[in-house]
């Protein structure tokens, strides 16, 4: 076993945090440490999709978990073109359907529990889990070869020498890693960096449950849901069905889109309902619907439509915020990555996609063999310059996404398939393997200067 090189700590135990952790296993001489907040480690939601792109860093983790991923899978591997998601306009009596996005490669559809499994059976000895650890501070020492104190909300505290935030668009280590940098800038940009610091509402709220594949079947043998995705666009609402869970269950996710309302303080009773809180205290913008509130923004969609809506037996209410553009996901020995960096939208279904490779290129930076206890905020650094504009055009490409969706440009429909493929083309035309080059080019020129 070799002399451990640093140790790092992983606040978040959700697929960016993991992803970190298992990525880092092909560095036996660095120690890791995983604290989660809750009492166990699980992913909130039902579905998760994975883009061809993101699909392949998590191929990179080894065979074994490729074929544990495809075991738990509702689609297969491939790298042909196929037909995706179709899409209908469907607010009004009689919907159209308008196009068939196809990709090249299949979007990877999983129960988010069986895929978040997969992670937690491949940590490596070199990981140690720690439970119930909610991050309340840390303390980061001037001197580079000093250890980061944490401190915990129960009183307990760590040291490491790399703090990786992965907790989540309400990520307390990004609150003080932005106030650390606020306090080496000028008064001017002060403002502006401790006004990324809290989440904002962007006015879209999301309606998410699992519909039973059986009833929906009883109801209408052959519907398109049990063996696609299909999504529904109408005025300022749509919905995304798809099976998983090898057809036991559809995946509903829908969504309403206020724009007047981005920025704004979100109300649990905004769209003219109020949902139930309870054993929601710790989240106020998540809330549980009965059938009639999960169904009532979608009440004038098309027949098609309505055999999947009646299926419903409740659900769950999101209240989708995102993360202001951060001017760094870096400083000293601290990072961001997934949600706690850029949270954005879900309408390209990007975002765990987006925590992948956020982790194994920081993975891949700090396993070099050049990357040392005092080169350790220049790693981060070359980190930020290659993960952060690719992740912030990714948010603005999802939020266009959405408001095509909606209904809300000015797109002829005839022109809507040709713009949001090439708007999303990049999850499957494009890879990692460019940006994990010039990492690995930018750690070994030592007369690169990384500002």
């Amino acid at each position: 076993m070799p002399s451990p090189r640093f140790r790092v700590a992983i606040c978040g135990g959700g697929v960016g945090g993991l992803t970190l952790a298992v990525s880092l296993s092909r560095y036996p001489d660095i120690i890791v440490d995983v604290y989660e907040a809750a009492q166990s480690f699980r992913e909130v939601g039902a579905g998760v999709g994975i883009w061809p792109r993101s699909f392949k860093v998590l191929q990179k983790l080894g065979p074994d978990f490729e074929q544990q991923l495809l075991r738990y899978s509702s689609s297969g591997w491939t790298e042909e073109f196929v037909p995706s998601i179709k899409y209908r306009k469907s607010d009004q009596v009689i919907g159209t359907e308008l196009f068939t996005l196809m990709t090249k490669g299949e979007l990877m559809r999983f129960h988010r529990a069986h895929f978040h499994g997969v992670f937690l059976s491949h940590l490596p000895p070199s990981c140690t889990t720690h439970n119930s650890k909610r991050l309340k501070s840390y303390i980061q020492p001037c001197s580079k070869t000093s250890p980061i104190t944490l401190t915990f909300t129960d009183g307990s505290t760590a040291t490491c020498d790399i703090l990786i935030g992965a907790d989540g668009i309400k990520s307390a280590v990004r609150g003080f890693m932005l106030r650390e940098l606020a306090g080496v800038v000028n008064s001017h940009a002060k403002q502006s960096v401790l006004s990324c610091i809290n989440p904002v509402w962007s006015g879209v709220t999301a309606y998410r449950t699992l519909i039973r594949a059986d009833k929906l079947r009883a109801r209408c043998p052959g519907h398109r849901a049990l063996l696609e995705p299909v999504q529904y666009l109408g005025k300022d609402a749509f919905f995304l069905v798809y099976p998983i869970s090898h057809g036991q269950y559809v995946n509903f996710a829908g969504f309403t889109l206020q724009p007047d309302l981005i920025g704004t303080a979100y109300e649990a009773d905004a769209g003219n309902f109020r949902p139930s809180f309870k054993g929601k205290a710790n989240n106020e913008w998540v809330g549980e619907l009965t059938a009639e509130q999960l169904i009532r923004p979608f009440r004038g969609f098309e027949g098609d439509a309505q055999s999947i809506l009646k299926c419903v037996e409740g659900g769950t209410l999101w209240a989708v915020h995102t993360v202001k553009t951060l001017p760094a996901t870096n400083f000293g020995r601290v990072a961001l990555l997934g949600d706690a960096a850029h949270a954005m939208m879900p309408f390209q279904g990007a975002g765990a996609g987006q925590s992948i490779e956020d982790a194994y290129l920081l993975a891949t930076v700090l396993g070099h063999k050049s990357t040392t206890l005092e080169t350790i905020p220049r790693a981060l650094a070359i980190y930020d310059k290659l993960r952060r504009p690719f992740s912030t055009d990714v948010a603005l490409r999802s939020r266009l996404n959405g408001q095509i969706c909606a209904l809300q440009t000015n797109i002829p429909l005839h022109k809507v398939g040709d713009t949001m493929t090439k708007n999303w083309e990049w999850a499957w035309l494009t890879e990692l393997d460019d940006d994990l080059e010039e990492a690995v080019r930018l750690v070994e020129d030592r007369s690169f200067n990384v500002i």
